[in-house]
């Protein structure tokens, strides 16, 4: 669904390495929509003072610093979302229906917060389309 494509950006030849990592990406023959989502990371940022990428579009991190990575995350979930075509919700469920079990069957359950004392929960999932039209059709409150 995503390519990332991680940098040294301190290596010598880091403009060279990009170059073949996108050539052979081309000879592969995968679909434009792929090559053109591509996330470019520039890592080992910490070893350059004051860095800042001057290619659009990319993130500048450092892995062992964990600078950036936060904005890595975000990013990649963002393009997968977008690539496969899935949101982020937050329903309610109510505890004693089978809302909670459904939606760990047909949806990825990110966190799920517990309202002791009406008996509901409120659930992040990751789901599709088609999937949250059929839980609004099965549980329509």
């Amino acid at each position: 669904d995503l390519i990332v494509h991680v940098r040294d950006i301190t290596h010598p030849e880091t403009i060279l390495q990009k170059a073949t990592v996108l050539s052979v990406l081309k000879n592969l023959n995968l679909p434009s929509r792929l090559l053109d989502s591509m996330v470019e990371v520039h890592n080992k940022v910490d070893l350059i003072e004051r860095y800042k990428p001057t290619e659009e579009n990319a993130l500048a991190i450092s892995a062992l610093r964990g600078h950036g990575l936060e904005e890595l995350k975000e990013e990649i979930e963002k393009k997968i979302l977008i690539a496969t075509g899935k949101k982020i919700l937050t329903v309610n469920v109510n505890l004693q229906g089978p809302q909670l079990s459904w939606l760990y069957k047909e949806a990825t359950v990110q966190e799920v917060e517990v309202m002791p004392e009406d008996g509901t929960a409120r659930v992040k999932v990751i789901i599709g389309n088609s999937a949250f039209g059929r839980y609004k059709s099965l549980f329509p409150n």
